[in-house]
C-alpha cells in the first residue's frame, strides 16, 4: 500500500493533524519509515499494530518526546494557524498546540484525591495567574479568579465522565479501570484538540472497555475532541474507530474504515502469520 497522505476529506472532517513522511531512526533501527497520515478534528483515529510496529514511536514523536530523523509533523490549529510541532519544544506541544497524551503506564498521583489530581494539571495556568510568585499567597484577584476557574473546570469533567462521587477519594485507593477514567478527565483538563492514548483500554475488564467506548464516543461527538488512538483492545477499536491506520516493523501497511481493515489481507498476515502452506502456494 502507498504510504501517501491520506485526504482528511476522505475520512469526513477538518483536518486536524498532518503527518508528512515521517521517519524515526536509532542508529541502524528503522522504527518508523516514511509515515504519512492524515488526522481529522472531532474523529477517532486508531494507530493499530503488533508489539514493535512503531505506535509509542509514533507518539513520542508527535508529542515532542522525539525529535524525527526526517519528515513533519503538522497541526493546524485554530488560532496559531499551522504549527510544526516537530521544531517545538514538548511543553509548548501541549502547552501551545493542544496535543496532549496518555501513557500505557498509569501516572496519577496516588496520595493526591481524584479533584486534586485534576487541579495539579492546571498549574500552569495558576502559576501564570500567580506571576510565578507567592502573589496567590495573598489573595491577588487574578489567582483567585484562576483557582475557582481550574476548580470549576475540574468538576466539570469529574461530573461529565461520572466520578464526582469520588473527588475527595485517593486515586491510588481506586480500581485500575477508574484510574484510567480519571487520567483522561485530567488531560481533558488542560482543554486538548488533540487526545493521543496510549493504550487505555489495557487491563480493563470487559465492562470497563464499554465504559471507554462511550467515553470516546462522547468526546468525539459531544465535545468535538480529535482523538487518535493506540490500542491493541480490537473490540474498542472497531467500535469506536473512523479511521484507522496499521504500522508493522515501522511501516504502514494499511488505512481505512474498520471494515477496510478487518478484510485487509496485510492486516491478516500481520496480525495472524503466514502459514507454511500459504508460504508454499506463494
Amino acid at each position: 500500500m502507498s504510504n501517501t497522505l491520506t485526504p482528511a476529506a476522505n475520512q469526513g472532517g477538518k483536518l486536524l493533524l498532518e503527518v508528512e513522511h515521517l521517519t524515526m531512526r536509532f542508529g541502524g533501527l528503522t522504527a518508523l519509515n516514511d509515515l504519512s497520515l492524515a488526522v481529522p478534528a472531532g474523529k477517532i483515529t486508531s494507530i493499530i499494530g503488533p508489539n514493535g510496529a512503531g505506535k509509542t514511536t509514533f507518539f513520542n514523536c508527535l508529542t515532542g518526546f522525539y525529535k524525527p530523523t526526517t519528515g513533519n509533523v503538522r497541526m493546524h490549529h485554530p488560532q496559531y494557524g499551522p504549527l510544526l510541532l516537530n521544531q517545538m519544544p514538548s511543553y509548548h506541544v501541549a502547552r501551545k498546540a493542544g496535543v496532549v497524551r496518555t501513557f500505557q503506564n498509569i501516572r496519577l498521583f496516588p496520595n493526591m484525591t481524584v479533584l486534586e489530581n485534576l487541579i495539579v494539571a492546571q498549574h500552569n495556568a495558576l502559576q501564570r495567574a500567580s506571576r510565578f510568585s507567592i502573589a496567590g499567597l495573598f489573595g491577588q484577584a487574578g489567582y483567585k479568579s484562576a483557582r475557582e476557574a481550574a476548580l470549576a473546570k475540574a468538576l466539570m469533567w469529574l461530573t461529565r465522565l461520572k466520578l464526582l462521587d469520588i473527588a475527595d477519594t485517593a486515586a491510588g485507593n481506586l480500581s485500575y479501570g477508574t484510574q484510567r477514567r480519571i487520567e483522561i478527565a485530567r488531560a481533558l483538563c488542560v482543554d486538548p484538540l488533540l487526545l493521543c492514548l496510549d493504550e487505555p483500554a489495557a487491563g480493563l475488564n470487559p465492562r470497563e472497555s464499554a465504559e471507554l467506548n462511550e467515553l470516546l464516543l462522547y468526546l468525539s461527538r459531544e465535545h468535538n475532541k480529535g482523538v487518535l488512538l493506540i490500542e491493541h483492545d480490537m473490540n474498542v477499536v472497531m467500535r469506536v474507530s473512523d479511521h484507522i491506520c496499521v504500522l508493522n516493523f515501522g511501516n504502514k501497511i494499511a488505512e481505512g474504515n474498520p471494515a477496510q481493515i478487518q478484510n485487509d489481507p496485510d492486516v491478516i498476515k500481520a496480525y495472524l502469520g503466514e502459514d507454511e502452506t500459504d508460504q508454499e502456494a506463494a
